[in-house]
């Protein structure tokens, strides 16, 4: 049931028109109580989209009844017309649900620089559409509505000693630090604060969204947020719900990397011994958005030397004449120089793993990243038309 998992919450999905294949694009996600405490994290890209602008000043408060959510059109770089459609789409989700404005996140995703009187209608019609269709069994439309180019919806859900969490996510393109070109609603019935929420949040998505680089390019739409209903009247184990928030982050994450734009192999990168994670993280995004490095791990090529000219690229600490490659479980590099035979590695399966030991410290990091495909340029090369 994903979003609706957790008690005392109601999603919808339904069809709005906004997208030309007629299937769902606009989906609703209600907060029932008896608490409305939510936290949010948001892309770091200076050019925001309208919705980013407004949920940015609806979250300050650290409550929400509702996030609202249309896929079809970014409504980004759309002028004043564009952020009166997204605080009209709010207004008409307070009205419905009986409360305010200010207490309705709104979350976009789709073509930049478009929007006009059509879309605006389609958007306020999609909402008219899905407050009667509000309900517990609601998730799994919600998280086919957001969707783009992704081919799948992504759900995920975790158990607690009576507490439960539910998220769903969508993102295929645009995927870089600072979230990805994604949007992620996540519920819980437990009872936490505001500020407990956004503690756990920034926790989990540090290791998880945040760690997410396919293809370097940084959305204007990035939105994770977290509700919290208390309805289960259970107060957690702050270790035991971080430790489930971050697994449940973690797999929407690979989820999102799974279904990346074109992609035929999904690549973790483990970088280890670093002298700080900080070093850790740079080293294993010098790898990620090397494209001679993706292309050859598409063309199935353990071109391990086209890591360590990556790697080179960064001020992390270490000599590069002593590190240590791996692919697949084969160590193909030994202290900077050849190790074991590169036909020794098989890239055919669609998972990379891919160990890279800077031997210099005890700091680790994990990337999640994904090869350059012809079928990923194809995709970009249209995506107006």
């Amino acid at each position: 049931m994903t979003v609706t998992a957790a008690k005392g919450f109601e999603a919808a999905g339904v069809v709005a028109g906004l997208k030309s294949t007629g299937a769902p694009d606009l989906a609703l996600v209600v907060n029932r109580g008896p608490l409305d405490a939510a936290a949010a994290v948001f892309t770091s890209n200076r050019a925001k989209a309208n919705p980013i602008l407004w949920s940015e000043q609806v979250i300050k408060d650290g409550r929400a009844l509702a996030v609202v959510l249309n896929s079809g059109g970014a409504n980004c770089f759309t002028g004043e017309f564009g952020f009166q459609t997204t605080h009209q789409t709010a207004e008409l989700v307070a009205e419905l649900l009986g409360g305010g404005a200010g207490d309705i996140l709104v979350c976009s995703t789709g073509l930049i620089g478009t929007g006009d009187e059509v879309f605006r209608a389609k958007v306020l019609d999609g909402v008219r559409a899905a407050v009667p269709a509000l309900g517990p069994e609601g998730g799994p439309d919600a998280a086919r509505a957001i969707m783009t180019t992704d081919t799948v919806p992504k759900t995920a859900v975790r158990h607690g000693e009576g507490w439960t969490i539910g998220g769903m996510a969508k993102g295929a393109g645009m995927l870089a630090p600072a979230l990805a070109t994604m949007l992620v609603v996540i519920t819980t019935d437990a009872q936490l604060t505001a500020a407990e929420l956004d503690d756990h949040l920034r926790a989990a998505t540090r290791v998880s969204f945040d760690r997410l680089d396919s293809d370097g390019c940084m959305s204007t739409n990035d939105q994770v947020t977290l509700l919290a209903s208390g309805a289960s009247g259970v107060t957690p184990d702050p270790a035991a719900f971080r430790a489930a928030l971050t697994a449940l982050c973690t797999e929407l994450a690979t989820k999102l990397m799974a279904d990346a734009e074109g992609a035929s192999h999904e690549i973790v990168i483990e970088v280890v011994g670093a002298a700080s994670e900080e070093d850790a993280v740079e080293v294993g995004r010098s790898v990620a958005r090397n494209n001679l490095f993706k292309a050859a791990v598409f063309g199935n090529d353990p071109n391990w030397g086209r890591v360590l000219a990556a790697i080179g690229t960064t001020a992390a600490a270490f000599d590069p004449y002593d590190v240590d490659v791996s692919m697949n479980g084969v160590r193909v590099c030994h202290a900077g120089g050849p190790d074991r035979p590169r036909e020794e590695v098989d890239l055919s399966p669609r998972r990379l793993d891919l160990r890279i030991d800077l031997r210099t410290g005890d700091a680790a990091a994990t990337i999640y990243t994904n090869d350059l495909t012809h079928d990923y340029v194809h995709e970009n090369s249209a995506y107006s038309s």
